[in-house]
């Protein structure tokens, strides 16, 4: 890059909001310079997150039914053999594939890429510090955007040290099963990295401040996941806070308590996994200098994404609304149709959520407990996998689908999945809610049978009490 070139966007982070913002613009005639800290594009979710997580659960799932009844129900009789470092092998290509494939788009449309550190000078002006550690340098850009994502929230106490207390990054990387693990948190994140080493070998206990584990999504669900996990063999103390950790030579003692008060006890195991969430990264940007004040570390925008400083925009992690890095595409792609003078538009109730454990657990819209607190009259429609005749045939026949719908308009409000493939079926309520369908249409519509989205059909004809196979 030419010292004197002027941007018409510099995007601070190349995690999935900055590197689809930097892509999308460029596709739409922007000279485009995205500068990335880590040193490989993808941010935390290809590099330590939603990527390598989802290659390790797809392992483990497969490894565990090679292991477990699974195929000895089908006839198949296998006694396998764990090859532990093969495995985080094929995690790290299915990484560096993905990354190495961002960094070909970057080229193919022409998107300029720094690795260093980036911070705002003024609106106009990014400074750029090299991972090399090269003297910095400025750049000039008509936009910045801010896509910097988040780091991982810690507790009082309890220190991270990615050997025997760790974060989800060490979680991806452990060299040998632990006999013991406790994961502390039970959200997403602790779920799926537990449900990883449960499978490979692990005792797994998840101890959870609050009084039931995924508390955003719908309780039923939640419920019926904890069911679930407990049955293979995860353990749970939920309404607990942790208060102290202290890693010993072998083992982590973990100290904990009752959440509302009330007699200490330890814990031991061979690792403890911290999992309490992420917190937005926005330290040393230079907003405060630039005028821009956060919340609780994220950074307010308006319905276009644009801070309180005109020309600089943020989205992703470091602002309000869901942690997932689909929400930063999107968002990412906004933008860069905004600036391009094009329109745009994100709806946070449908934005889906999905816990890719097995089974999976999908979700979009609201919950019961919303619509109650919204004093919103609705419908619920409920159908189990267990009448599905697809999900018999391939002897995953636990869950169910859940609708809600207005109990006027019978439009759907809300869709949460247990089961398999939830993941991808939610798709079909995401298609449906976009464009304001009703469950009576969804009931209406002809499935192909026999498959796991006949359930979804189902479900909505039962909203009405008209559902066929139950």
């Amino acid at each position: 890059m030419s010292d004197d070139k002027r941007y018409d966007l510099v995007i601070i982070g190349g995690g999935p909001g900055g590197y689809v913002a930097a892509i999308r613009a460029a596709q739409n005639g922007m000279t485009v310079l995205c500068v990335d800290k880590r040193g490989r594009l993808g941010g935390t979710c290809l590099n330590v997150g939603c990527i390598p997580s989802k290659a390790l659960l797809q392992s483990s799932h497969l490894y565990e039914e090679a292991a477990g009844e699974h195929f000895a129900g089908h006839g198949i009789k296998a006694s396998p053999k764990l090859d532990l470092k093969t495995m985080l092998g094929r995690k790290d290509e299915v990484v560096t594939s993905l990354t190495d494939g961002i960094e070909g788009l970057f080229k193919k449309y022409k998107v300029e890429l720094a690795y260093g550190f980036g911070r705002i000078v003024d609106r106009e002006t990014v400074s750029v510090t090299p991972n090399d550690r090269k003297k910095a340098y400025e750049v000039k850009t008509d936009t910045i955007l801010i896509a910097t994502g988040s780091d991982v929230a810690t507790i009082p106490n309890v220190e991270i040290d990615e050997e025997r207390i760790v974060s989800s990054t060490g979680a991806l990387d452990l060299k040998k099963v632990p006999k013991s693990m406790i994961v502390i948190g039970g959200g997403y994140i602790g779920l799926e990295l537990g449900s990883v080493w449960r499978r490979l070998g692990a005792e797994v206990t998840v101890v959870e401040f609050l009084d039931r584990i995924l508390p955003n999504m719908d309780s039923e669900v939640s419920k019926r996941a904890k069911v679930l996990f407990s049955k293979q063999g995860i353990e749970f103390k939920v309404s607990t806070k942790v208060t102290g950790a202290e890693a010993q030579k072998t083992q982590v003692k973990l100290t904990v308590e009752p959440a509302k008060g009330g007699d200490a006890e330890e814990l031991k195991a061979d690792v403890v996994l911290v999992a309490v969430g992420r917190r937005p990264y926005t330290d040393d940007l230079g907003l405060e200098d630039l005028g821009i004040e956060t919340e609780k570390g994220f950074i307010p925008v308006d319905e276009h994404f644009q801070t309180s400083v005109p020309g600089v925009f943020a989205i992703g992690d470091c602002i309000p609304g869901p942690m997932l890095a689909h929400k930063a595409e999107h968002e990412g792609a906004i933008v860069a149709d905004f600036l391009a003078g094009e329109a745009g538009h994100i709806d946070y109730d449908r934005v889906p959520g999905v816990v890719y454990t097995w089974p999976e657990i999908a979700s979009i819209g609201r919950t019961e407990e919303q619509l109650k607190e919204a004093d919103i009259a609705y419908n619920v429609g409920k159908f189990p996998f267990s009448a599905n005749s697809r999900a018999r045939s391939i002897g995953e026949k636990y869950g169910m689908v859940k609708i809600l719908a207005d109990k006027e308009s019978d439009q759907v409000l809300g869709v949460h999945i247990i089961g398999p493939d939830a993941g991808n079926m939610i798709h079909e309520a995401l298609a449906v809610m976009e464009l304001g369908g009703t469950a009576s249409e969804v009931g209406h519509m002809c499935h192909a049978h026999p498959t796991l989205n006949e359930a979804v059909k189902e479900a909505a004809m039962a909203v009405r009490g008209q559902t066929i196979n139950m």
